[in-house]
């Protein structure tokens, strides 16, 4: 459209100058109101226009393509859902064993039972939404300390990377790496898994295909390590056998976060439809507090207003042994907070990830 030609603006500024609207004419605002221009800002022609591009897919009435290949021609052809991961995160067809490996990961990721997730799905399923709201719920419960395949991943590149420019052994790095976050939730080697052969079946796994690379290598090097120095007996738990297969798949740490999430709201949406069709929903105010269920004070009578003073608690503190005595008898009120160990470093950083932008 561009701006209107002066003729027209006069105008119309003449006609809103007469109706005098409101304060616009007031002296006190920093410019004339009806001095401004109508119509759209000018294209500016000394740049290109936005505009999405995405190297990823493109759609058209004819076909759906991802990085070249034609969704119909690979279904057709015999390629599953495993082999488009492939080729939408890698830009490639995988082999027959990392075809294969990938299987065994989703699968194993897919379904953990009522776990936390499982149970936001629920949670969620009873006030009556839709199934897509209750999936991403669901997904938004993959907390650095229960999924935090990004953390993991970014951990062992920066350690692979400082080994190569330090001329360690991988040994020596996973060293290293263990004194530095022996107890971090996202190593990935814990006592969660000790009875559980799960984990290390999948690095079984991973190897008898053939698939096992230096990531592989290097978890088992970080197990060993951390056995040695921790006081309680630790192996490979899930979030380092996944994270370890799938970056020796090729994938990277954020693209493991993104297709394994995706893998568990699969089964979000079977804890989901079960939750509607076994119970009824949950009307707002119909659930009530059993006496079993609140152990905090007992119920006690409201102080008149009038005896505001005698009753009230200041927060205020004169000295930082009153600070102190405070705090530590607050730590005892639960959902106060003061319990909490704050994150000085920004949270966002806990994903490991460390750049922004394009890559």
């Amino acid at each position: 459209m561009g701006y209107l030609d002066k003729d027209k603006t006069d105008a119309l500024n003449k006609i809103k100058r007469e109706r005098k609207i409101g304060n616009l004419d007031s002296p006190k605002n920093p410019f004339d109101y009806y001095e401004r221009a109508y119509g759209t800002v000018p294209r500016d022609e000394n740049r290109a226009p936005f505009q999405w591009v995405s190297e990823v897919a493109y759609k058209n009435v004819h076909r759906i393509v991802t990085r070249g290949y034609d969704t119909t021609e690979l279904m057709e052809e015999g390629y599953g859902i495993v082999d488009v991961l492939f080729i939408d995160y890698q830009a490639r067809i995988p082999t027959v064993e990392e075809e294969k490996m990938l299987n065994y990961v989703m699968i194993m990721a897919l379904e953990d039972g009522l776990s936390i997730p499982a149970a936001m799905s629920r949670l969620v399923a009873k006030s009556k939404t839709f199934l897509t709201q209750a999936c991403g719920a669901s997904i938004m419960a993959f907390g650095h300390a229960y999924g935090a395949y990004s953390a993991f991943g970014n951990r062992l590149d920066d350690y692979l990377k400082m080994a190569e420019n330090d001329n360690l052994s991988v040994e020596e790095a996973a060293e290293i790496l263990v004194e530095e976050n022996l107890h971090d939730e996202a190593l990935g080697v814990s006592g969660l898994m000790l009875k559980d052969p799960a984990a290390k079946r999948m690095l079984a796994r991973a190897e008898k295909l053939g698939v096992a690379g230096k990531y592989i290598d290097f978890t088992t090097e970080i197990v060993k390590a951390a056995q040695k120095i921790s006081d309680e007996p630790v192996d490979i738990d899930m979030l380092g056998a996944i994270g370890a297969v799938m970056l020796d798949l090729g994938f990277t740490p954020e693209a493991t976060w993104a297709v394994l999430a995706v893998t568990r709201s699969y089964a979000a949406g079977a804890h989901y439809i079960e939750e509607i069709e076994r119970e009824e929903y949950t009307r707002l105010g119909q659930e009530l507090t059993p006496e079993e269920d609140y152990d905090g004070p007992e119920d006690r009578s409201v102080p008149p207003i009038k005896d505001r003073a005698t009753n009230s608690r200041p927060a205020l503190c004169r000295t930082p042994d009153e600070w102190k005595q405070r705090f530590e008898k607050m730590k005892k009120v639960s959902g106060s907070g003061f319990s909490i160990i704050e994150e000085i470093e920004d949270p966002s950083k806990k994903s490991g990830i460390k750049k922004v932008g394009k890559l």
